[in-house]
Parts: structure tokens; sequence; C-alpha cells
């Protein structure tokens, strides 16, 4: 119970995160910006995690679920990704094509990159 309690408030976190990062960068010539920064900062932080919370003994489930599944779950976005899309589709075939495709191309770069970073160990 512990760890659905933590998963959710952890998720209302994430929304709200997201939220005003789609109000502050709102949509820019029918790209939605807030989204994709959402996807993408979010694909990349938890790449990072999954690879450094195999580094550390002190991450206990319930944080590690939290931030991953609620944090991260609610501050990225595939419903709106989808729904975005298919909007674009309808009106703009061409920045349909370039908001999906960046987002599949890029969200993978940021996830390699952050398996990457949270898979180096620092030499002491």
């Amino acid at each position: 119970m512990k760890t659905i309690l933590a998963i959710g408030i952890a998720g209302a976190f994430g929304a709200l995160a997201r939220t005003l990062l789609v109000i502050l960068v709102p949509v820019s010539g029918g790209f939605p910006v807030g989204t994709f920064v959402a996807n993408i900062a979010g694909t990349f932080i938890l790449c990072f995690l999954v690879e450094k919370t195999l580094q550390w003994t002190l991450v206990n489930k319930t944080t590690y679920d939290a931030i991953t599944v609620g944090f991260l779950g609610a501050f990225t976005t595939f419903s709106s990704f989808g729904y975005e899309t298919f909007t674009l589709l309808q009106t703009d075939i061409g920045m349909a094509f370039l908001y999906g495709g960046s987002s599949l191309v890029i969200g993978l770069l940021a996830g390699a990159f952050g398996f990457s970073l949270g898979g180096r160990r620092q030499n002491t």
C-alpha cells in the first residue's frame, strides 16, 4: 500500500510538472514543444536513473517506483503524443511527420545517452 500511495503522489507531481511545462513552452508553428520536451527529458532521466540505481544500494523499491513509475510516468505522455500527432495529420501532414519522427529519433537518442551517462562509473 505504501508503494501505491508513493506512486500516486509522485504521479500527481509529474502531471503538474508536465502541465506547467506545456503552459510555459507553448506550441510553436504547430509543433507541440511542451509535450516534446517532456517526453525527451523524461526518457533521458528514466534511462539515466535505471542505469544509475543499479550502482546505488541506498535506493529502496518504493522510492524507485515513485520516481520512475509515478513522477516520470505522469511527466511523459504517450497519449498526448498520439493525440497531437493524429491532430497534426488532419491539418499539417508534414508537421505530423516531423513531430512523430523527431520524437522517436531524439527520444531514442536521449534514452541511449541517459543509459550511457548512468552506466559510467567514477574512478577515484
